[in-house]
């Protein structure tokens, strides 16, 4: 692997680093409280379970990225590094949209459903939720464009 292979495969892998870091602090970090006829809840990621596997994907995510900066481009892990790659894609892009299709019904409701939407009530929380998403989103990308680089430098 050249060196301008190399540094462009560590620019896509810390920039991958930062999106999963900054989605996992971020989505973690969302919460906000309303009151509605004198009853208040509090609205936070660890309430919703699609929102906590969110959490763990990125944190994975983050956690492989900061490991796989420490493995040579010559080592004979390089192969598992692709694989793990594949992998890492998967989760983030299910994870990302099984999020937003939570955030969805929390921004519009279902109406079919009964579902009212809580955006209007807990405005921070959905803020916070959403630039989770897209930095998660901006993170399945670059893991997109990561592996797709890896797979043509490998075979051509």
């Amino acid at each position: 692997m050249t060196k301008t292979r190399r540094i462009f495969t560590l620019l896509l892998r810390l920039l991958a680093m930062g999106a999963t870091l900054a989605a996992t602090i971020i989505m973690v970090t969302s919460h906000d409280s309303a009151e509605v006829l004198n009853l208040t809840f509090e609205a936070k990621y660890s309430n919703e379970s699609t929102f906590k596997y969110f959490v763990i994907a990125e944190a994975v995510a983050s956690g492989y990225s900061l490991i796989v900066l420490f493995i040579s481009s010559k080592s004979l892990l390089r192969h598992l590094v692709m694989i793990l790659d594949v992998v890492i894609t998967t989760v983030l892009s299910s994870s990302v949209s099984a999020a937003m299709a939570i955030a969805h019904v929390g921004k519009k409701g279902n109406s079919h459903a009964g579902w009212l939407p809580i955006c209007g009530l807990v405005h921070k929380f959905c803020n916070q939720v959403t630039g989770a998403l897209i930095a998660g989103f901006i993170a399945a990308i670059i893991y997109l464009v990561l592996l797709l680089y890896t797979l043509h430098t490998v075979y051509i």
